[in-house]
């Protein structure tokens, strides 16, 4: 069989103009060294900082430390699958992690892979996990508040949306606690959440997820998960995810809340990072940029300008002091970047003052501007009551025979204790904090016994929904005390307390 030349001519015209000029040049690293989360390659000259690497076997890496002769990675996945003299790729592009409406209610890792065994995450959003938090013009003021339904920190160390506040104290004190509550008041308001979980016990995280389904609050949250038994690199990474996440929504012109739990363990991975790749120690043997690490995530938490949508991204870092310790490094650190802190210490925990918030010490930067009008009118006198009842305390244990003026304020003090405890996820609208404080301030409760004030605040709450629901819709639409609903108010829980003071 012969060959027709028309057909040869016609495959040959087709490969000269299929042909490209242009030679496709990868540069090929080599592994020279690996283990504990991070790897030493020889080779790749022009690798950028916070590049992807692609090792041979699909595991991915960062890169982490620029050398003279060598580059420093970090490994984000299974490091024991990786062996000296591995080839290694630079991709040309930074970690990015799947956004958007199909992440939410899912539990992801720090890489957006997820966690939760409900299939892949169908997405095409894809957000960079680093990028420049927004600056002073696109910003505006915080002075929206975001409830917590805790009455202690809606009442006294109020939260605004866009606002950074730190929960800071102890190992068992109910930091977590706080933030789940905070979550699971969000119900409704159309705030999404993302909790971050960076170190802890699979099982802590199984039984916080568990606590949310339980309440509700997954079908807006999105869970980012580096437990204690990943690799450093991941633990470094996963609150970055976090905010990622969020800042999708934040853009879309949605309210956000983040909790970093916790971040004292995130620093404590980056110091592990960086003392194996050979940063020189500074003080506490972290690095010395160790500051740079926490501010360039906590900056990201903005209430942005109305012409970017007026979205807002609430952070709620959490760090764990030793003894009470809130000098150490990083808890002053992170203390100085955020806009306040909620100080929870173990003598009042241990005294059975849930949750154990030291009003004395904590304190919320943006103060009234982020709370309704009703709230502020009242939490003045509530936070002055608190703060006479903590010296008379102190005062009165001395065996001193006190007045009749700071007898008086020592019983109400305790009763206000009384009224700020709360048990774990039992949020509280604002209205009817607003009512339960009101009673707590007028004076109302002087002479209810201390056990009880718990039940009559509840018998309240009852009475003024049911039976005055026009009065509690009234305070919920205006917001504020006005004079005439002032007299309403005292009516309605005079009225209250006679009954209940003729049923006992």
């Amino acid at each position: 069989m012969g060959f027709k030349p028309d057909e040869i001519a016609s495959i040959i015209r087709e490969e000269i103009q299929q042909y490209g000029g242009q030679l496709e040049v990868s540069e090929v690293g080599r592994v020279i060294e690996v283990g504990d989360g991070i790897a030493r390659i020889y080779g790749l000259k022009n690798a950028l900082a916070g590049e992807m690497l692609k090792f041979e076997n699909d595991v991915y890496g960062q890169v982490f430390n620029l050398e003279e002769d060598s580059i420093g990675a970090i490994i984000l996945g299974d490091y024991t699958k990786i062996h000296e003299g591995f080839t290694v790729e630079c991709t040309g592009y930074v970690l990015q992690v799947p956004c958007g409406e199909a992440v939410i209610g899912r539990v992801i890792d720090p890489l957006g892979q997820p966690k939760d065994g409900k299939g892949p995450i169908k997405t095409d959003i894809k957000r960079p996990v680093e990028s420049p938090a927004p600056g002073i013009a696109e910003r505006q003021p915080v002075n929206v508040p975001l409830q917590t339904g805790i009455k202690a920190i809606d009442a006294m160390i109020p939260i605004g949306r866009g606002q950074r506040e730190l929960i800071i104290g102890d190992r068992r004190t109910g930091k977590t606690a706080v933030a789940i509550d905070a979550i699971i008041n969000q119900k409704d308001s159309g705030v999404i959440c993302v909790y971050v979980a960076i170190g802890q016990k699979e099982s802590t995280v199984a039984s916080i997820i568990d606590l949310l389904e339980q309440n509700g609050a997954m079908d807006y949250t999105i869970v980012v998960s580096a437990s204690a038994s990943e690799a450093a690199p991941l633990q470094y990474i996963a609150p970055y995810t976090g905010c990622t996440v969020a800042e999708h929504f934040m853009l879309q012109g949605k309210d956000t809340l983040v909790i970093y739990d916790d971040l004292s363990k995130h620093a404590v991975a980056y110091r592990e990072i960086s003392l194996l790749l050979g940063r020189p120690p500074g003080r506490e043997a972290y690095p010395g940029d160790v500051f740079y690490l926490h501010s360039r995530l906590l900056e990201r938490a903005a209430r942005l300008s109305e012409e970017l949508g007026g979205g807002s991204l609430t952070a709620l870092p959490i760090i764990e002091t030793q003894e009470g310790e809130v000098s150490a490094y990083i808890p002053t650190n992170v203390i100085s970047i955020t806009d306040g802190q909620i100080y929870l210490v173990p003598d009042l925990f241990f005294a059975g003052v849930r949750p154990a918030i030291d009003v004395g010490v904590s304190v919320s930067r943006v103060g009234g501007n982020a709370q309704i009008k009703a709230m502020k009118q009242i939490a003045g006198s509530l936070r002055l009551d608190l703060a006479a009842f903590r010296e008379l305390e102190a005062f009165a244990q001395l065996g001193t025979d006190l007045d009749k003026a700071a007898s008086r304020q020592l019983e109400r003090g305790k009763r206000m204790v009384e009224l700020l405890k709360q048990g774990i996820c039992k949020p509280m609208n604002v209205i009817d904090q607003v009512v339960a404080v009101y009673a707590g301030a007028e004076g109302y409760l002087d002479d209810v016994d201390v056990k009880r004030v718990s039940q009559f605040e509840t018998g309240l709450l009852d009475t003024v929904k049911t039976e005055h629901k026009e009065l509690w819709d009234k305070l919920a639409d205006q917001k504020t005390l006005t004079d005439e609903l002032k007299t309403e108010l005292n009516k309605v829980i005079a009225n209250y307390k006679k009954q209940w003071q003729s049923s006992k």
